[in-house]
């Protein structure tokens, strides 16, 4: 668990005023300064502290009193927001087909796994020849903020650091095994799969099978991403020597957070304090840029928020005072999709200035021009069948399945340059990625499908690929 200055739980105060449902808040400190005040005012306002984060000035409650936010908005307290509503559903990648694995002795090259002939992934960014180099340092560890990992699974049960594991639900580090393991999604099983699937005769090989990966459980049962769980993931990475976290989600109903919201800006507020305290601790966090074939650059029209049921889906302008968190968070390194011909992705978002790199994420649609899919162009990793409660492997296709790709990249790349600062991390996976040249005129692979056209621009850096395609074998070299 954390340390005592890192989370702290109160004891359970009397709601004040009328009673109503209980709730979530975050309540702000002036950033740097201490919470003490903030606490104070919890308490005072009926409600209960249950994680406080005096790192970054930022404490999780819970009240029962329809006035909290009200009310414990004193001096002392920066900003009060209740997260009620604020949870967004996780885009799930949802397995598209799942096929089975034969055991065989294990060789000790990728190339050997039984399933690898269908990870035309990996050779695409280079990693047999990356293995020849190294597989991985155990002793580099990547945080998968996501829906938990089997710890069962035969790729990934010698892989996992159960002892930085733990779920953040509800803003609360529970470093139980049964509360970071899969629930109702096993969209974190398949990622870590990517990044660090075992090289052991059955199954498939992840991109770093050497490092070891951790369950950050962020994602609830019923899918939602709360900013609590989100604030309490980083800081959890931050304070358990992790040097890389793969975040394959976005904070917020609303796919774009603003800070110029009221009600949002204090959500903004917090992440980006605990993304910065991570960087400080050594982490590179990496994050997927989005699924919805949107220029982030770009002032746009957001279509689809809120997605959780919260209140009516409506068009919203997306100023530059809107983010996509956490991919467009200052000092994160954010990955937009390609496919098996190494062009974007037709469902993948784009930015000139905010995707940093790109990496192997599927498109199943591009070589029937959007009529129908073909299973085999998008990822296959490692699955966990909830209702069944199995372990299997599967295939999916997002930018969830791009981020970890470039994870594992990053992880190779500590492996082999131990020390570097998640700047230079960053620095050497752009400077080494494989430069990819814009498409000419509107792109749109799928033109039987509608509204996935695009506009490439930039030059050696573009708003599809920024820097290029991850490679595994020359962050190594």
């Amino acid at each position: 668990m954390l340390g005592a200055t890192a989370v702290a739980a109160a004891t359970a105060v009397p709601a004040a005023g009328a009673a109503g449902a209980d709730a979530s808040f975050l309540v702000l400190a002036p950033d740097g300064g201490s919470t003490a005040a903030a606490a104070a005012a919890v308490a005072a306002a009926g409600g209960t502290v249950v994680a406080a984060y005096d790192q970054i000035g930022v404490l999780v409650a819970r009240s029962a009193n329809p006035d909290f936010a009200r009310d414990a908005a004193v001096p002392g307290v920066e900003a009060v927001a209740a997260t009620t509503g604020l949870g967004t559903a996780l885009d799930e990648g949802q397995t598209l087909a799942e096929v089975g694995s034969a055991v065989q002795a294990a060789t000790g090259d990728p190339t050997g796994e039984p399933l690898f002939g269908q990870q035309w992934d990996m050779p695409q960014i280079e990693v047999p020849q990356a293995h020849a180099v190294t597989t991985g340092d155990p002793n580099v560890v990547v945080g998968v903020l996501d829906s938990g990992i089997s710890s069962s699974h035969p790729d990934l049960a010698s892989q996992i650091a159960k002892d930085k594991s733990a779920s953040c639900l509800g803003g609360v580090a529970d470093t139980s095994e049964a509360a970071w393991n899969p629930t109702t999604s096993d969209h974190g099983t398949h990622v870590a799969g990517t990044i660090a699937a075992a090289i052991n005769g059955v199954g498939v090989a992840g991109v770093a099978p050497g490092v070891k990966v951790a369950a950050v459980k962020v994602v609830n049962d019923a899918g939602f991403i709360y900013p609590e769980a989100a604030v309490c993931g980083f800081m959890w990475a931050a304070e358990h020597g992790m040097q890389v976290t793969n975040n394959s989600y976005y904070i917020d109903p609303w796919e774009f957070n603003c800070r110029n919201d009221a009600r949002q800006r204090p959500v903004w507020q917090a992440v980006q304090r605990a993304i910065r305290y991570s960087q400080s601790q050594g982490v590179l966090n990496v994050a997927s840029a989005g699924n919805s074939n949107i220029d982030l650059a770009h002032t746009a029209v957001d279509s689809g928020s809120p997605n959780d049921g919260s209140g009516p889906v409506e068009d919203r302008t997306v100023t530059a005072a809107c983010l996509d968190l956490p991919a467009e968070a200052p000092g994160v390194l954010t990955v937009s999709a390609v496919g098996p011909t190494e062009q974007k992705s037709y469902y993948s978002s784009y930015g000139l200035g905010v995707v940093d790199v790109t990496a192997p994420g599927g498109d199943t649609r591009f070589r029937t021009q959007g009529a129908r899919s073909t299973l085999t162009d998008a990822i296959l990793s490692t699955t966990f069948n909830t209702t069944t409660k199995t372990n299997g492997w599967g295939y999916k296709q997002g930018t969830s399945m791009s981020g970890p790709h470039a994870a594992g990249v990053a992880a190779l790349a500590l492996s082999a340059h131990p020390g570097l600062r998640p700047g230079q991390l960053a620095a050497l996976l752009e400077r080494t990625a494989n430069p990819l040249t814009c498409p000419a005129g509107v792109y749109n692979p799928v033109p039987l499908l509608d509204g996935y056209e695009a506009t490439c621009s930039g030059g050696q850096r573009t708003s599809f690929y920024g820097a290029g395609n991850v490679n595994a074998y020359d962050v190594v070299r």
